[in-house]
């Protein structure tokens, strides 16, 4: 990270610089340790800025040139969701920043460094990756501008976007950097993204046209080249018709699938942008030698505070990628995927040994899992050979039967863990997708007897059948069957734990009927919870999709949303009922919709007489 450093390596220059968002954590949680030590172990010089001052180009001066890129990430979210709450107000905290310091990234993070760097050295070539370049890898709706924005890649002077999680690719474009290649030749790589000049994109296609009429043989090429791509409306088109927004987004999610997708094109006002087909996932020994590579599990040195990040997941494992929840507010999907990579136990068990060797260890492993805590080692018949369903969900409306749903392997991984030296208890007290785990009873007596420390956090979302059902989330059924299920299984191991519900307001399909109905169902089951968030639009999830369109884009059917402010306040404040600050809002919701029946003394009601508390 600093010149010194790289003279203390016996280096006289870099072959490629990551500029991150984040402080620089040396764990593999964060995705710019991850690729810095990717790159390493394949035979690269790498060096890393973390949160450059982005007013000048001196502080991407530091590190000198790179040999061969610089990589850019605005780090391990969107710089939007980093820097603004849901209300679009400024945070106070920051966890990826030394002592929680907020301000320390720009807002539109990777084009703004990006344009740092072409001042800096403008013929050094650019890749973008990470969370916010992959999931504004096409035009996408900006919750902070409320209209479409063109790709990042058309805003932004790079040359690649590398999309999903991003070892293979960006080894692959250092292999031929470093043998000669122009950047800009490097178009077959999946999992990558470029970008094509509009009079070459439609010469293509017309000379694919004229091989369809067998005017012109050598035309072929070009037929052959659009076979393998599908072209979406353009940033034109999506930017002015909601409906033509809704259909390029149903069109590129069903090609997400690295096994039979195909490559997507999207023409822009002065570029073409093109998608190839997505990467394939990592083996199993793959995966082991990722997380196995020699990571310090620390934050730089030069830090003199915390990065409170790094304290949340300090002493937590890894075990997969992936989620086949196909929950439509989460992106984790279109980064991720929706089939499971996950390690060898023994690879888990190696790294657990590590954590246990350190000094600070407390013998508490606070954390096992992936985007979820349960879906380690699972897999579907079909996954190998077609790749996750294109026309339905794994989990939604009910489990698929072909889902391998067995938590064998992971409760053999959880036990022996409890079993190594110097682990008093591995807790997973989150993440935990409660629908899966009613699928297997013995996985939820260990869970209960052995892995949670008092509480478990799930995430319902919602009450109401109609909000649920927009957001491809079990019913309450479900929940009620699973929270009896675990204060039975609690009771007879003799343990006093309880749920925590993570809920949402203001999601797509959500009125103030539904948001009451939430309210009502929590005061009768005692579930009143402060874990509350506002539905905020991140790029390239279903429910961002139906928020600007207020389209189902698999159905075209019409989705009720709640945009003013107003509004969303006293959904929000519906699940708060019993803060006094949210007295008006709440009764101004109920008397909107005439339930001023739940205003009043009696046990239903959510809030006393105005002014009586």
């Amino acid at each position: 990270m600093s010149p010194e450093e790289v003279k203390a390596r016996g280096w006289e220059e870099l072959d490629i610089i990551l500029i991150s968002g984040d402080a620089y954590i040396d764990h593999s949680s964060f995705g710019t340790a991850i690729i810095g030590r990717v790159l390493e172990d394949a035979g690269f010089r790498v060096g890393v800025i973390a949160q450059p001052r982005w007013d000048s180009p001196e502080d991407f001066k530091k590190l000198g040139k790179p040999r061969l890129f610089f990589s850019v990430s605005a780090g391990n979210t969107d710089s939007m969701v980093s820097n603004l709450t849901p209300g679009l107000k400024p945070r106070e905290k920051d966890v990826y920043s030394p002592g929680g310091k907020a301000g320390l990234r720009p807002n539109r993070a990777v084009i703004i460094y990006s344009n740092r760097i072409k001042e800096a050295f403008p013929e050094v070539p650019i890749v973008m990756g990470g969370i916010e370049a992959s999931l504004r890898r096409f035009a996408h709706y900006d919750y902070l501008s409320d209209k479409v924005r063109q790709s990042i890649l058309a805003d932004a002077p790079a040359d690649l976007i590398v999309y999903g999680m991003g070892e293979l690719q960006i080894v692959e474009i250092a292999k031929r950097l470093q043998a000669g290649e122009d950047i800009r030749n490097i178009r077959d790589i999946p999992g990558t993204v470029w970008k094509m000049e509009v009079k070459a994109w439609k010469e293509l296609k017309e000379r694919a046209e004229k091989s369809k009429q067998k005017d012109e043989k050598i035309a072929e090429d070009a037929a052959t080249f659009l076979k393998q791509y599908l072209e979406i409306p353009s940033f034109s088109e999506v930017s002015q018709d909601k409906t033509a927004f809704a259909k390029a987004f149903r069109i590129y999610f069903a090609e997400q699938n690295p096994v039979t997708g195909k490559g997507i094109v999207q023409p822009h006002p002065k570029t073409v942008i093109v998608q190839n087909r997505p990467m394939r996932l990592l083996t199993e020994a793959e995966m082991d030698h990722v997380y196995e590579l020699p990571f310090t599990g620390e934050t730089h040195p030069s830090y003199t505070e915390p990065v409170p990040a790094l304290e949340m997941v300090r002493f937590s494992l890894t075990t997969h990628r992936g989620c086949f929840g196909g929950c439509a507010f989460c992106a984790i999907t279109e980064h991720q995927g929706r089939m499971i990579a996950s390690r060898s136990i023994e690879s888990v068990l190696r790294e657990a040994k590590k954590l246990t060797e350190k000094p600070d260890f407390k013998g508490i492993i606070n954390g096992v899992g992936g985007p979820s805590a349960n879906m380690y080692g699972m897999e579907c018949k079909t996954w190998e050979k077609k790749g996750a369903c294109l026309d339905k969900s794994c989990l939604y409306p009910r489990i698929c039967p072909a889902l391998d749903t067995s938590h064998k392997k992971l409760l053999e991984l959880l036990r022996r863990l409890r079993e190594l030296p110097g682990v008093k208890h591995v807790f997973t007290g989150y993440g935990v997708r409660y629908d899966l785990a009613l699928k297997d009873e013995e996985y939820l007596e260990e869970l209960c007897t052995y892995h949670i420390s008092g509480q478990l956090r799930i995430a319902p979302e919602h009450f109401s059948r109609q909000v649920t059902n927009v957001m491809c989330k079990p019913g309450r059924e479900v929940y009620e069957k699973f929270t009896q299920k675990f204060t039975d299984v609690n009771r007879k191991c003799g343990k006093e734990q309880y749920i925590v519900n993570y809920l949402m307001s203001g999601h797509p399909g959500c009125t103030l009927e539904d948001m009451i109905e939430m309210a009502e169902y929590v005061r009768d089951h005692g579930g009143y919870t402060e874990q509350v968030q506002d539905f905020t639009p991140t790029p390239m999830t279903v429910s961002t999709c139906m928020y600007y369109t207020g389209l189902d884009p698999f159905t075209g059917k019409k989705v009720y949303v709640a945009k003013g402010k107003k509004e969303k306040a006293m959904q929000r404040a519906l699940m708060h009922y019993r803060n006094p600050a949210n007295y008006e809002l709440v009764y101004e919701a109920l008397e909107k919709v005439g339930r001023l029946d739940l205003v009043g003394n009696a046990h239903k009601c959510l809030i006393r007489r105005k002014g009586k508390w």
